[in-house]
């Protein structure tokens, strides 16, 4: 299917388009899983991660304050993409693509545009992905180091099973990230700014040491069914 024939499909502007991009959004999608559970978590008075909200879910946050939107998924040719831009736009809220993956180490460059996108965007905020877990996870972990100051070490609690982030599995490689700064950057009395901007800061090879535990990637591969 062309691009054009994608965005004609997910054309929310008409009846029948609405009707093809909610039947999507709630099956391929996975969104009924979504109607009465966000996995919603205050980490501070300024923001909120969350898993994807529905258009109707857009309007209670908008109500409790919020004025931008950042969504971590990508996914610009998707269903969700389609409704949430819409619900956006309809609602007055501010709307931000930021494309991290939960199976990378994160580019230098994407780890520097996270810092900057905590300093740009107006609060109070959400962050969502798919599920609020793991790319929601290691962009709160951005947002509590680069944001409010907290060493690593405490922010790395953003990467937890009370968030529905498994550790033991392909996901885990973000928190592979964290590990290596602590071994490597922070006893050469680096801050993890400087490790990422240095040399020692290399995905790929980051990327190739980790190997996740074949218990967790099958949980998170075969029965989540993870982004």
């Amino acid at each position: 299917m062309t691009a054009e024939a994608v965005a004609n499909r997910f054309d929310v502007t008409t009846p029948g388009g609405r009707v093809r991009t909610y039947a999507d959004y709630l099956w391929n999608d996975h969104a009924y899983l979504r109607l009465g559970f966000q996995n919603a978590h205050w980490i501070s008075d300024e923001l909120v991660r969350t898993n994807q909200p529905w258009p109707h879910q857009l309007a209670d946050w908008k109500a409790k304050g919020i004025r931008t939107v950042v969504n971590l998924r990508g996914g610009f040719d998707a269903s969700f993409h389609a409704l949430e831009k819409d619900a956006c736009a309809r609602l007055g809220l501010e709307m931000v693509d930021f494309t991290i993956t939960s199976r990378e180490v994160p580019i230098r460059e994407r780890v520097l545009g996270a810092k900057r996108l905590y300093e740009t965007i107006a609060y109070p905020a959400l962050i969502h992905c798919k599920s609020g877990a793991d790319r929601a996870g290691i962009m709160s972990v951005f947002y509590m180091h680069f944001r409010k100051g907290l060493p690593i070490r405490e922010a790395l609690s953003q990467l937890d099973l009370k968030y529905l982030h498994i550790k033991q599995g392909k996901t885990g490689v973000l928190d592979y990230v964290f590990e290596r700064y602590l071994a490597e950057g922070e006893p050469a009395g680096m801050s993890f700014l400087e490790w990422v901007e240095s040399p020692m800061y290399d995905p790929a090879g980051m990327k190739a040491d980790f190997r996740a535990g074949m218990i967790g990637s099958a949980l998170t591969e075969k029965l989540l069914r993870r982004e």
